[in-house]
């Protein structure tokens, strides 16, 4: 299970970027899995930090993302992706660059610059949950990227 953050200000979303396969670099949302007994709440709060610098205040839970995928090309495992998806507002902190962790780089991003991106999926689901801000955190079917063409950070 993982937890992430959509922060987005004065037309701009709050992203991390992280290796991809290949060594190709990905813009992924601040945020990440949680670790044994951490409250997802916690969660967010301390991997954005970690990521990007800022201390953010929580504003709203937008939804949830769960999907199966096959991961792993020598031996591939069934896995089951849950993500709760956060709403965020910057409190404080300084901008910064994460070292010897999961991502290299962060940045503020227009919003209208964000399809040009090389991202993981979950940016655009994260973003149409913000957008979209179903009252049951949940997107409609068929709108989704497909499992086979989820790419994990």
């Amino acid at each position: 299970m993982a937890a992430y953050a959509v922060c987005v200000r004065d037309g701009q979303i709050l992203l991390a970027r992280s290796p991809g396969p290949g060594g190709t670099q990905e813009w992924v949302l601040p945020g990440g899995g949680m670790e044994h007994g951490e409250d997802p709440y916690d969660t967010v709060r301390r991997e954005l930090t970690e990521e990007t610098g800022y201390r953010i205040a929580v504003t709203g839970l937008l939804g949830v993302d769960s999907h199966r995928l096959t991961v792993g090309r020598h031996r591939p495992t069934d896995h089951h992706a849950l993500r709760l998806v956060y709403e965020g507002e910057v409190v404080g902190g300084e901008l910064r660059y994460e070292v010897g962790g999961s991502t290299d780089f962060a940045a503020w991003q227009d919003l209208s610059a964000v399809p040009d991106l090389n991202r993981v999926p979950l940016v655009d689901t994260a973003l149409r949950l913000w957008r979209e801000r179903p009252t049951h955190g949940h997107l409609t079917a068929g709108t989704r990227p497909l499992p086979q063409e989820m790419n994990e950070e």
